[in-house]
């Protein structure tokens, strides 16, 4: 009966061995790796050829074969042209998988060519045509109110237009940023079934458009209940336009808060809002940071709700409740729609000042957007590093007189 089992046994472990083909030494090497990266002398010669030979097919089809003309479709069939004559070059000597690669990086290439090209071509028209206000100080230091159409570029100013822009800004933060963070948190941190609605309300109002906000500012504070128009009539309308951009960029931030530290703060029985306030909103601080920025270059931009809750004026106004009050792209909209050359110049060159101060707000969204959530920096990690040292101090001294108590005692 052993005999058997164990012939059994054999039997089974024999049929249960695997048996591994050996690899011939043809399929035993390799394929060579393909570069995604850089671009090989191969590549460039493709490049090249099917950039000349698609500029001859196109001079030929505009001018001798075919009736077209015009030199944005020239550019459109140059382009095209390409594109198919790269992606045959490059079949004759790669895979299916490397030429849609080729051909793709070069369509996402051109694609972010002729964004830079048209940004730059907008940033320079600007500056050129405002360069002559640009070059005088009083620019900077003083307002329109006794500059006539026909004064020279050396008297006048947009600080009116500068202080009130500050002015209607501050006041949209003031409003939009509790707000905003709040509407966030409750998103994130809530398992209301409002959250989906709520969500929903704060997509659709991203595409909102500024004009619809105006109105709306104009017919409540304006006309039903009886509030001149002023500054911050216009901050209120600003405001609607910064909301959903603000809720949407926290919303995205405090997801990425890893959930191990609401968890461990949970175990050592803090209670939620105190979770939220001390652990969930001190992590995400620099991206909330920048959520509030992207609002403001949001806000700082719109020229309709301005005009229509906040009026037009030349001269200097710090009060936001009562009298009119202009921002930066009211004023250089109404100075470009002049017919002064003067006039005009001024408004071009307020556009680049509308333009500068965008751009230092996106430059610091993007410094500080760039670090990762939970991330300190180096003056947080030196504080943290300091705090843990006294931390440590007190602990071992509660420790050194805990143990001295019961040798007293014995």
């Amino acid at each position: 009966m052993t005999a058997a089992i164990s012939q059994r046994a054999a039997n089974v472990q024999q049929q249960a061995t695997t048996v591994i083909a050996r690899r011939s030494s043809a399929a035993a090497v390799a394929p060579p790796r393909r570069a995604i990266g850089g671009t090989s002398r191969q590549d460039a010669m493709a490049l090249a050829g099917a950039a000349a030979s698609s500029l001859c097919t196109t001079m030929l089809l505009f001018g001798r074969l075919t009736p077209l003309s015009g030199r944005l479709g020239f550019v459109i069939v140059w382009f095209i042209i390409f594109l198919g004559i790269y992606a045959a070059l490059l079949s004759l000597t790669e895979d299916r998988p490397a030429v849609v690669d080729r051909v793709m990086a070069a369509l996402l290439t051109s694609a972010s060519v002729l964004a830079g090209v048209a940004l730059a071509s907008v940033i320079i028209f600007v500056l050129w045509r405002g360069r002559t206000a640009l070059v005088h100080s009083n620019f900077f230091t003083q307002d329109l109110s006794v500059t006539g159409p026909s004064e020279p570029l050396s008297v006048g100013g947009i600080t009116h237009a500068i202080a009130g822009t500050l002015i209607m800004t501050a006041i949209s933060l003031v409003i939009t940023v509790p707000l905003g963070v709040a509407c966030a948190v409750f998103l994130n941190e809530t398992r209301s079934r409002a959250t989906s609605l709520v969500r929903t309300v704060v997509t659709a109002m991203t595409a909102l458009p500024s004009i619809l906000a105006g109105l709306f500012i104009f017919a409540t504070w304006v006309l039903i209940l009886g509030f001149p128009r002023s500054g911050l009539a216009a901050s209120i309308a600003m405001s609607i336009m910064m909301l959903p951009i603000i809720i949407r960029s926290a919303d995205v931030v405090l997801r990425l808060v890893p959930g191990n530290l609401r968890e461990a703060s949970a175990a050592l029985g803090a209670p939620q809002w105190r979770t939220v306030w001390q652990i969930v909103l001190p992590t995400a601080r620099s991206g909330l940071t920048t959520a509030v920025i992207l609002g403001v270059a949001r806000g700082v931009g719109e020229t309709a709700p301005v005009l229509l809750t906040a009026g037009f004026t030349n001269t200097m106004n710090v009060n936001p409740t009562k009298n009119p009050m202009v921002s930066l792209p009211l004023a250089a909209f109404k100075l470009v729609s002049a017919a002064e050359p003067n006039l005009i110049a001024r408004g071009f060159a307020t556009a680049a000042v509308l333009m500068l101060l965008v751009l230092i707000l996106f430059t610091a969204a993007r410094v500080l957007g760039g670090r990762p959530v939970g991330r300190l920096t180096k003056r947080q990690a030196r504080a943290a590093t300091a705090q843990s040292a006294r931390d440590r101090v007190r602990i071992d001294a509660m420790s050194s007189s805990a143990n001295r108590v019961p040798q007293e005692m014995s």
